[in-house]
């Protein structure tokens, strides 16, 4: 597949996590295919990083990976006793205070946040497998398109762990609290239909597709007036949490914000 953002040198590049940028449209990619982009907290403080490094003139951000598996999940390096070079092992994270541990965490977790702002569309463009904290970063996503050898799994549980990086959330919004939980306690695979069909996926397409794919998804979503689809992407985010009468007045407000921008009375 190949990147909107390609032909252009490198914002950031490093840890298995490159961002480049064309314009409105920002392109990050996991690099590292030889290990179907595994997870270690290196990566995830690059990715981090490239949510910070956007330009504030970008308006979608995709994420792709290289390769025929979108992320395999957490490095299995980090259950050895170990762990990975210069970062704290599991033992060592287990005998951390609960504030430190709470902010290791939270840390971590910075990797998988930025995705959802509002002045952003993320989407994410996935292959083959996407398990455990793979499923967790296209759930990050705000939409999703994938391959018909799409396999989303979270298998924390039968590691003794939970899904820790956000991806409850979005998960159970999505599918419901029966779904979520079975496909999480079982740790099965969900394949591209059941994507589909369950709202984890807005398309799929064969492999051959997913580059026009997303360049026709791109394109939608730039068609739209950039202050609307802020506005639009903020009620919609904010509605779960709303009751209807709250959400009428949200709408109230931010279409009187429209309408006086439009107008060329705003602030």
């Amino acid at each position: 597949m190949t990147s909107p953002g390609s032909a252009h040198d490198p914002v950031l590049d490093e840890d298995g996590v490159r961002l480049t940028v064309e314009d409105t449209v920002a392109t990050v990619t996991l690099t590292n295919a030889a290990k179907r982009n595994v997870q270690s907290p290196a990566l995830w403080r690059a990715l981090a990083r490239a949510g910070g490094a956007l330009p504030g003139s970008v308006r979608v951000v995709v994420l792709r990976a290289e390769g025929v598996s979108f992320s395999a999940g957490l490095d299995r390096q980090a259950f050895t006793p170990e762990g990975f070079p210069g970062e704290p092992s599991f033992l060592d994270l287990a005998r951390l205070p609960d504030a430190g541990l709470d902010a290791v965490i939270a840390e971590y977790q910075e990797a998988f946040t930025w995705w959802r702002r509002n002045d952003i569309v993320s989407v994410a463009a996935v292959q083959g497998h996407a398990i455990g904290a793979g499923f967790q970063l296209a759930l990050a996503c705000d939409l999703r398109i994938v391959t018909r050898d799409v396999q989303f799994a979270m298998r924390e549980t039968g590691l003794g762990l939970v899904p820790d990086l956000t991806g409850t959330h979005p998960l159970v919004s999505l599918v419901g609290y029966a779904r979520a939980l079975e496909i999480c306690a079982t740790g099965r695979f969900v394949h591209a239909e059941e994507a589909e069909r369950t709202g984890l996926a807005q398309l799929v397409v064969a492999a051959e597709e997913l580059d026009g794919a997303v360049r026709d998804l791109t394109a939608a979503l730039l068609g739209a007036e950039r202050d609307a689809l802020i506005e639009t992407k903020a009620l919609l985010r904010g509605a779960v949490d709303r009751t209807y009468e709250e959400q009428r007045a949200a709408e109230r407000a931010a279409q009187s914000r429209r309408l006086r921008a439009l107008a060329g009375l705003g602030d």
